[in-house]
């Protein structure tokens, strides 16, 4: 039989690559289920049914969503550890690094969104459902809580798209790299882009990502701005 090819270090790579799509499904998969399905449906019942979906429904699929970001984040990490060790420091002047750079930056800050933001304002509207429920008084902050953890999800998914798109470029997308390359400023225009962004996720307003429309055409407006800058800067 000769040697198993998935005990390799190539297979053991693999076995990091399917854990890193497995778990990226169930996190983005919630993402768009809480925006484009949850939200809706919440918007249209009444309070007591919220509160009941807060108590019973919400944590399951949030437990699936905060779980999926560890695994997609941490097999990612190991992955692009990897890569950077094989490549030392051409890394980034190359198609694959400009590109995992970019699709990195932005699944890092949905990672640090779900974790610091989104999961910790969800436990405070999970524990104030369970409160109303069993008949105490609303907790105050739960009004607060809300909208953080909208903006903040609206923001993860105005990255997804681009991160999805910088993600398969990566293997099957080559840039025309010329000569003496230095890959420094076409990095750092992306991350200024980025943070920006990320900065009105932690205190900024919802603007057009208010709707499921708005967020979309946002999150397309942004991959194009992106890729376009890349392009324009290689």
């Amino acid at each position: 039989m000769g040697d198993v090819a998935l005990f390799t270090q190539e297979g053991l790579i693999m076995i990091l690559r399917w854990i890193h799509f497995f778990a990226g499904v169930a996190w983005i998969g919630h993402l768009y289920y809480f925006n484009f399905v949850q939200g809706a449906f919440f918007a249209e019942i009444d309070a007591p049914v919220k509160n009941i979906a807060f108590s019973k429904l919400v944590p399951k699929a949030l437990w699936w969503f905060r779980w999926g970001a560890m695994g997609t984040f941490i097999s990612g990490l190991v992955m692009l550890m990897y890569e950077l060790h094989g490549q030392k420091g051409e890394f980034f002047n190359g198609s694959y690094g400009i590109f995992i750079y970019a699709g990195a930056l932005l699944g890092t800050l949905m990672f640090l969104n779900v974790w610091l933001i989104i999961w910790p304002a969800q436990q405070i509207l999970i524990a104030n459902a369970n409160t109303v429920i069993g008949g105490g008084a609303a907790n105050p902050e739960a009004a607060k809580a809300a909208p953080r953890a909208l903006l903040a999800s609206r923001t993860n998914v105005l990255f997804s798209i681009p991160l999805l798109f910088f993600m398969g470029a990566c293997r099957h997308l080559t840039l025309v790299i010329p000569e003496n390359f230095s890959p420094v400023g076409v990095l750092a225009a992306v991350t200024v882009i980025i943070l920006a962004l990320e900065a009105n996720a932690i205190k900024g307003k919802l603007g057009p990502l208010t709707t499921v429309r708005g967020v979309i055409h946002c999150a397309l407006g942004l991959l194009v701005v992106l890729y376009a800058v890349i392009e324009v800067m290689v």
